[in-house]
């Protein structure tokens, strides 16, 4: 199966990795010294499940790379526009049978439920799978990512057309990529999943980045903190139920996994903030604000998050 990985930092560049070790054929496209590091010495992965080292091809021209089956995507949610025409280039070249469709199907590893809409806009619905990924990865020097920890987990499934049953280009790439030792998981309705992330990311990063502190101080400081997460959980789920995603995560399944997570755990949101980084607030809490004012939802919490955290978008501000 020929992949295109696009956004080659830390998770499209360890999946793309060990694809690479598992002898499938992959494309990365990359920039700048990240990309010169690749062709030169290759993509190293440190992992505590152990480091190796693969040859790879890496390309910052989407027009070089040819046909593929699968173009992952990513990218930050906030590059997904900038990275849009490079999926269409891939898409054109990518006109013929694969994986029962078409064109080329375009996996999504956005944190959010956003970006499968985005990528339909840009190449239509049909090529579109949505998944969701738990990792965490990093790119720690030009051509090396490094993993924290051993988690890996990709969900993935349909989020157009018909999601009354698990379809079979979903099951196939399921099946390639657990083929490379990766947790994967294929359901019908992707959109599900992707919600139910969103019910814990969304306050967890909201919460901790608000206040500029790990998840211990806030646990720590009383029941009014657990009451507001499992609010704005529930606030999630509830916009989630409105758009017609059946869900099946109560909030107060949100609320008992954060509550065994250890004291010290700073959500990415938080470490990009303090590294001086944009933000995937308009795809967090932005997007759930956005969507129950439309289906007449209330968000309160997760609103008032929004509204704090909107002025650092970007990049930290000073006051």
């Amino acid at each position: 199966m020929r992949f295109a990985i696009v956004g080659s930092g830390g998770v499209g560049g360890y999946y793309g990795a060990r694809l690479v070790r598992a002898g499938q054929d992959v494309t990365f496209l990359a920039r700048g010294a990240h990309l010169r590091a690749m062709r030169e010495r290759g993509l190293s992965i440190r992992s505590a499940e152990g480091d190796f080292t693969v040859p790879v091809r890496a390309e910052e021209d989407a027009a070089r790379v040819g046909p593929v089956d699968v173009i992952v995507l990513a990218v930050k949610n906030y590059d997904v526009p900038s990275v849009l025409p490079l999926v269409k280039v891939l898409a054109a070249a990518s006109d013929r049978p694969t994986l029962g469709g078409s064109t080329a199907a375009v996996l999504t590893l956005q944190n959010g439920v956003d970006s499968p809409g985005e990528v339909a806009a840009a190449v239509g619905e049909a090529p579109v799978i949505g998944g969701t990924t738990y990792i965490s990865t990093a790119i720690a020097e030009p051509g090396v990512i490094s993993q924290t920890g051993t988690l890996h987990r990709i969900i993935l499934g349909e989020v157009f057309g018909d999601t009354s049953r698990v379809s079979a280009r979903a099951q196939t790439l399921r099946d390639t990529l657990a083929a490379a030792g990766l947790n994967v998981e294929v359901v019908a309705d992707a959109r599900a999943p992707l919600w139910e992330k969103l019910a814990f990311l969304a306050p967890m990063s909201g919460f901790c980045t608000a206040a500029r502190l790990p998840l211990g101080p806030l646990r720590d400081a009383g029941p009014v903190f657990r009451e507001q997460f499992q609010e704005a959980a529930a606030e999630v789920l509830r916009v989630a139920n409105a758009e017609g995603v059946a869900t099946t995560t109560r909030a107060e399944d949100v609320v008992a996994f954060m509550d065994g997570l250890q004291d010290n755990m700073r959500p990415s949101m938080m470490v990009d903030l303090e590294a001086g980084k944009p933000l995937e607030v308009e795809y967090l809490q932005g997007t759930v604000s956005r969507r129950g004012r439309a289906r007449g939802v209330p968000t309160p919490v997760m609103s008032t998050l929004y509204s704090l955290l909107l002025p650092h978008a970007r990049g930290p501000r000073k006051g």
